[in-house]
C-alpha cells in the first residue's frame, strides 16, 4: 500500500510540474496576424508598402497531433503603415474595409485549420492548411519556426486567389501586388 501511495504521489508531482503536451489555447493577448501588402507601378516610388495586424481571436494547436487552428475578426484588421500619414492610413482602412477587399461585414472571419505538419528541421515544421479569407477557402503553405510554445509562421498567396481586387489608382500608375505576405506569431496561454 505505501508503495502505490508513494507511486501515486510521484506522478501526481511529475504532472503539477511537467505539464503534458497537447492541445492547447493560444494567448489571444499575445498572439498577432500581420498581413504585408507592397506596391507596385510606374510610380511606386510616390507610394508605399503597407502593414496591416490584427490579433489573433482565438484558436489552438496541438504538438502531438500536429494540428493547428485560429480565427481572426477581420473588421479587427487595422492599417499601421508607420511611413503614411493618418490621412493616407484612414483612406487606405476605409479602401481595404470595402466590397472589393475585406468587406468584413459580409466576410467576419479569416481562419485557418492545418492539414499536415511536416517537420523541416530543429524547431521547423512545414504545415498546409486551409485559409479562409473573404468567403473563399484555399490550401496554403506556412513555413513555421519556434519552440517553448512560441511559433512564428509566414506564407504568400494571390489576393485575387481569393476573390479580392487588388486596388489600383492613377490608371493602374500605382498599385498594390496582387501577391500578398501573411505573417503570424503565436504564443500559447
Amino acid at each position: 500500500m505505501r508503495c502505490i501511495r508513494a507511486i501515486a504521489i510521484v506522478v501526481v508531482a511529475f504532472a503539477c510540474c511537467c505539464p503534458l503536451a497537447g492541445a492547447r489555447d493560444i494567448d489571444t493577448e499575445k498572439s498577432v496576424l500581420t498581413v504585408r501588402v507592397y506596391k507596385s507601378g510606374l510610380f511606386s516610388a510616390f507610394a508605399h508598402d503597407h502593414e496591416i495586424r490584427a490579433p489573433i481571436q482565438s484558436g489552438s494547436f496541438d504538438e502531438q497531433k500536429h494540428t493547428v487552428e485560429f480565427k481572426v475578426k477581420s473588421a479587427d484588421l487595422k492599417v499601421l503603415d508607420p511611413d503614411g500619414s493618418d490621412s493616407e492610413r484612414s483612406q487606405v482602412q476605409h479602401t481595404m474595409e470595402g466590397p472589393k477587399v475585406l468587406d468584413p461585414d459580409k466576410f467576419p472571419e479569416i481562419s485557418f485549420h492545418s492539414t499536415s505538419i511536416e517537420v523541416a528541421g530543429p524547431g521547423k515544421w512545414n504545415v498546409q492548411g486551409d485559409l479562409t479569407l473573404h468567403g473563399q477557402t484555399h490550401p496554403v503553405k506556412v513555413e513555421v519556426e519556434g519552440a517553448n510554445g512560441h511559433y512564428r509562421g509566414s506564407s504568400r498567396f494571390r489576393q485575387t486567389e481569393f476573390g479580392m481586387t487588388p486596388i489600383t489608382i492613377g490608371g493602374g500608375s500605382i498599385k498594390v501586388k496582387d501577391e500578398v505576405r501573411i505573417e503570424f506569431d503565436v504564443a500559447d496561454k
